[in-house]
């Protein structure tokens, strides 16, 4: 029997201040890849006019490693950074450096779950089945309905040209003639 991955994405986030310095993602889960797609960080409205570091440590024995800082953040200057595009895989650590904050991080956990082949064609009977179910006819547009339009007449610049040359700029419909000065 063949297994396929598919992927599931949960929202995971974090606070981290003056009582919670430290905050870290890991799961004891080892039969599914985990990945933590970080998104932002961004100071809560009551922070403190400082510099906000935070940093990240990876992989197991977190206080052997050496931490990376990955975001500076001050109140009046850069309140907010976007990390999209810094994907983790856990155990990962995230550490109030310096600052009080409140700091915010955001991210994504997604885990990729094995699915057997069978499993797999059920879920996607089930789909078929919800595209099967009648959507209301469209309303068709007769000859006549199309034969009730305006078309639209000649304007009084469109007569007096040859008809070589495309009309002029700014004499289009939805505008008056202006009245010729004498």
């Amino acid at each position: 029997m063949n297994k396929t991955e598919k992927p599931l994405s949960t929202l995971w986030g974090c606070e981290l201040n003056d009582s919670n310095k430290e905050e870290s993602f890991k799961t004891d889960d080892t039969n599914h890849q985990h990945q933590l797609a970080l998104r932002m960080m961004c100071l809560g409205h009551n922070a403190k006019d400082e510099f906000n570091i935070i940093e990240l440590v990876t992989g197991e024995g977190n206080s052997s490693l050496k931490a990376v800082p990955i975001a500076t953040l001050h109140a009046k200057s850069m309140p907010t950074v976007n990390l999209s595009g810094l994907d983790l895989h856990p155990p990962v650590t995230f550490r109030l450096k310096h600052g009080s904050g409140p700091v915010y991080v955001g991210a994504e956990h997604v885990a990729l779950e094995e699915y057997s082949d069978e499993e797999l064609d059920e879920m996607d009977e089930e789909v078929e089945e919800e595209e099967d179910i009648e959507e209301p006819p469209v309303k068709k547009v007769t000859k006549n309905s199309a034969d009730k339009r305006k078309k639209p007449g000649k304007g009084v610049d469109e007569e007096a040209s040859d008809g070589d040359s495309p009309p002029k700029k700014g004499k289009g419909r939805g505008r008056k003639a202006q009245a010729a000065k004498v």
